[in-house]
C-alpha cells in the first residue's frame, strides 16, 4: 500500500464552553418506550441538549419493584456526561417518585449531580395543576388499585380534592406504553368528573403527553400528564418560556415550583 501522508494542524481547534446551552439529563426505566419520544418531540433544541440512561426495572407494577429502583438513582445520574455539571435532571417515572418520594429522589440524584434542578413526574403535576389553579382534580392512571392509593394519598396531602380517580388496573409498563392514542382520549373523557378543575394522567409510559391537546378540547378542561408536566418544568428551568399551545394549555403558563 502506497503510505500517506498525515499532517498535525499547526493549532488546537478554539472549544465552546458547552456544545449546547442547556443540558438536561433523563434517568428512564430499562422497559420506557415513551419518555425519549416525548422529550425529542417537546423539550430538545438547538439550545437544550436531552441526555438519557437507563436504570434496571423489573415488572410487575407494584409499590416493592418501584421502591427497588432507589438505590440505582445516584449510580444513574452519575453516568449522563461523567464529571460535567446538569442543569437538571428529570427521574421519569411518576409512581415510583410517589413511593420513593421526591425528597429521597432529590437526594439520591443530588449525591451525584449536586447543581442540578430535580424534577419528578409527581411535583412537575402537582405544580402544573397548582399553575392552573386547580383545587378538585379528576385522576386517570393506568395501574391497579395496589399502585394507584399511594398516589391518590400523594396528591390529598398536597390540599387536591379529588373528584375521580380512575384505575385502569395493567401491571406491566410496557403495555401502558401500547395503549392506542384513541384509547387514551375515550379513557380521558370518562375518567373526568364534571365538577372537576383539570385532569392528571398519570404514567410516564403512557402516550398521553401527544394527546393533551386533544383531550383538552373533549372534556373543556386543563389537561396535565406526566411527561407534559415533566418537559413544562424542564422547559420553564432552562429559561424557555415560550408558549406552545398546540401541546396543550400547560405549555402557556409560567412555572410554579410547588
Amino acid at each position: 500500500m502506497r503510505a500517506v501522508d498525515l499532517t498535525l494542524s499547526s493549532r488546537m481547534p478554539k472549544l465552546d464552553e458547552r456544545p449546547l446551552d442547556k443540558r438536561i439529563g433523563l434517568i428512564i426505566l430499562a422497559t420506557d418506550h415513551t419518555t425519549e419520544v416525548d422529550f425529542h418531540r417537546m423539550v430538545a433544541s438547538e439550545q437544550i441538549g436531552v441526555y438519557a440512561t437507563r436504570i434496571p426495572y423489573a415488572n410487575p407494577v407494584t409499590p416493592e419493584n418501584l421502591r427497588a429502583m432507589q438505590p440505582s438513582l445516584t449510580s444513574a445520574a452519575a453516568l449522563i456526561l461523567p464529571d460535567e455539571p446538569l442543569d437538571i435532571v428529570m427521574y421519569s417515572c411518576t409512581s415510583a417518585s410517589v413511593v420513593i418520594g421526591d425528597a429521597q429522589v432529590k437526594a439520591a440524584v443530588h449525591a451525584a449531580k449536586p447543581s442540578a434542578s430535580v424534577v419528578t413526574p409527581t411535583a412537575a403535576a402537582a405544580s402544573g395543576l397548582k399553575a392552573f389553579g386547580a383545587k378538585r382534580i379528576s385522576v386517570l392512571t393506568p395501574y391497579t388499585i395496589e399502585t394507584s392509593e399511594p398516589m391518590a394519598n400523594y396528591f390529598v396531602s398536597f390540599g387536591f380534592d379529588i373528584a375521580r380517580f380512575t384505575c385502569l388496573g395493567l401491571d406491566d409498563d410496557r403495555e401502558m406504553a401500547r395503549i392506542s392514542p384513541d384509547e387514551i382520549v375515550a379513557f380521558a373523557k370518562q375518567a373526568t368528573a364534571p365538577d372537576s378543575d383539570a385532569l392528571f394522567i398519570s404514567c410516564t409510559a403512557v402516550r398521553a403527553a401527544g394527546v393533551a391537546a386533544e383531550i383538552e378540547a373533549v372534556i373543556g378542561k386543563p389537561v396535565v400528564t406526566s411527561n407534559l408536566a415533566t418537559a413544562w418544568a424542564c422547559l420553564r428551568l432552562c429559561g424557555n418560556e415560550t408558549a406552545r399551545p398546540d401541546l396543550g394549555q400547560l405549555m402557556t403558563l409560567a412555572y410554579l415550583d410547588r
